[in-house]
């Protein structure tokens, strides 16, 4: 007995000899307008929609789908008489596989690059209003919901596996169920896309719900404990573009250790900085003009906290890097690239993990969004970054001005303070961090903790940078970076006894910038 599949596509790659292969199988072809038109100009025979239907596509091709004949042929139930007889009696044809992809919704709002852009437009929102799927999901639905009977492809990926479980019998129940659930996921995620663009279309962005929606890239060997499992998820194929393992497994905690590491040395730009990480907060830092020297200079900040940390190289690492990071453990690299020669040197290291992006510098996601699970929900936020211009921008509150290499000591602090948990304080001298405290209930033992650990490495603090990444309650931090010899503090300003900081800056000679703007991170 012939088979039916329908076949309607967005996505018209592979889609050609899919069909072909589905005709050698004994399946007759339904087919819709561009996707018809494509298997015909390809010769493959299809039967177009209207002779399904009995129905001409109407109102601009908003329907042509929404049909019992097509609906009725998916959802009818094979294994109960009745529906048998009135699928007869009704003249309903069985269709057996369905292929459906959806229209392109998001390539759609993403022609115009700038969102405000988008809301000025009102064409392009009538482009986007007409690339919103109906009959699509509805048939992806219906053919899911009875996979009992159908199988649902909705992703162009899965073609050579639907042939090949139809030509060796593995076209099995179990199989179809497989594909079910890679249906709703996909008509899922594609509402969510919907309601979120019109929510931050109309809402700012926070509407009634809110969906976090991420693919698959790969199980990690557990989460943060052995007993916990755990999976990473991507959006926009960050990690399958940017994101190649040569040596390891990817841990959980390992995985969110980089994720520190990498946004503090992606933060500069082009220049050659290298961050080290334990634990997803920076132990060193440096920008230097070779990656070598960065390399160098981060360590000296905590060579103890760096072993068995992760390192992020914002460009290549060289054999001579490696040879120097392959002095101590180090659990994790990350960097623009690893060469071959560099990758030797790892080799006898068993438990090193190397990965790269493939670019000549770490790639950032940039994702405008930031959320954190709490205990029966999540909180949900615009995302944090400090602008290029924050820095270069903050108001001047002390008699005494920095120097331009002072202003970059000053930016390093600052951003590096950023993307460390709070209550967090970073000195830096000559753009490498010489101390850092962090993840402390009071901001003046963060600072004090900093310098007891500079002491212990042997450090000289003298005419460093200080950032906090929110304000001084009081003016014993200022005290004590007098003590230390920091010549000049950067930090949001906003305390009530902000006064007080401006004298003891004054006071000490030091220069003090207010940015305006706290970076808390908890």
């Amino acid at each position: 007995m012939k088979k039916r599949a329908l076949v309607s596509v967005s996505d018209k790659n592979g889609v050609v000899d899919f069909c072909k292969s589905l005709v050698q199988n004994g399946y007759e072809i339904i087919s819709t307008g561009g996707t018809y038109k494509l298997l015909k100009k390809n010769d493959v025979d299809a039967v177009e929609i209207d002779e399904v239907t009995k129905f001409p596509e109407c109102f601009e091709g908003r329907v042509k789908t929404l049909n019992p004949y097509v609906h009725g042929g998916i959802l009818h139930r094979r294994d109960k008489q009745s529906h048998l007889d009135q699928a007869k009696e009704l003249g309903v044809e069985a269709i057996d596989l369905v292929c459906v992809n959806l229209y392109p919704f998001k390539e759609t709002i993403e022609k115009t690059d700038n969102f405000d852009d988008i809301i000025e437009k009102t064409d392009n929102f009538d482009d986007i209003i007409e690339n919103i799927d109906i009959g699509g999901p509805a048939m992806v639905r219906s053919a899911a919901k009875n996979f009992d009977a159908v199988l649902i492809v909705t992703n162009v990926q899965d073609y050579n596996v639907v042939i090949d479980a139809i030509e060796n019998e593995k076209n099995t129940k179990e199989f179809r169920r497989g594909f079910m659930i890679k249906a709703y996921e996909h008509t899922a995620a594609y509402d969510s896309m919907i309601a979120n663009y019109m929510n931050e279309r109309f809402n700012e962005g926070f509407g009634e719900k809110q969906f976090v929606v991420g693919n698959k890239v790969m199980n990690t060997r557990y989460g943060e404990n052995p007993h916990q499992k755990g999976a990473l998820y991507e959006f926009d194929k960050h990690f399958s573009n940017n994101f190649k393992t040569l040596k390891g497994e990817a841990s959980f905690n390992n995985l969110n250790d980089l994720n520190g590491a990498v946004k503090i040395a992606a933060a500069f730009g082009d220049d050659n900085a290298v961050c080290i990480s334990k634990h997803g907060n920076p132990c060193g830092f440096a920008i230097r003009d070779t990656l070598l020297e960065a390399y160098t200079e981060a360590l000296k900040c905590d060579p103890v906290s760096a072993f068995g940390g992760v390192v992020a190289v914002n460009g290549t690492v060289d054999k001579a890097l490696a040879e120097k990071m392959n002095e101590i453990f180090i659990e994790v690299i990350i960097a623009g690239r690893i060469t071959q020669e560099a990758q030797e040197v790892f080799a006898s290291k068993k438990r090193i993990k190397l990965f790269e992006m493939g670019s000549d510098k770490l790639v950032l996601a940039n994702d405008k969004k930031d959320f954190k699970h709490i205990n029966g929900g999540f909180i949900f936020q615009d995302a944090d970054k400090v602008k290029d211009d924050e820095v270069k921008n903050a108001k001047l509150m002390s008699k005494k001005a920095a120097t331009q290499a002072e202003i970059k000591d000053l930016e390093i602090a600052y951003k590096v303070a950023s993307l460390t948990k709070s209550n967090c304080v970073v000195y830096v001298k000559n753009a490498a961090m010489v101390a850092v405290g962090m993840g402390m209930t009071s901001r003046v033992d963060a600072a004090q903790c900093a310098l007891k650990k500079a002491k212990e490495m042997g450090l000289d603090v003298t005419g460093a940078a200080l950032a906090s990444e929110a304000f001084f309650p009081f003016r014993d931090s200022i005290d004590a970076a007098a003590v230390a010899g920091v010549r000049n503090v950067i930090e949001p300003g906003g305390s009530i006894r902000d006064e007080e900081i401006i004298e003891a800056a004054n006071e000490f000679g030091m220069s003090l910038y207010f940015s305006g703007i706290r970076h808390f991170l908890h």
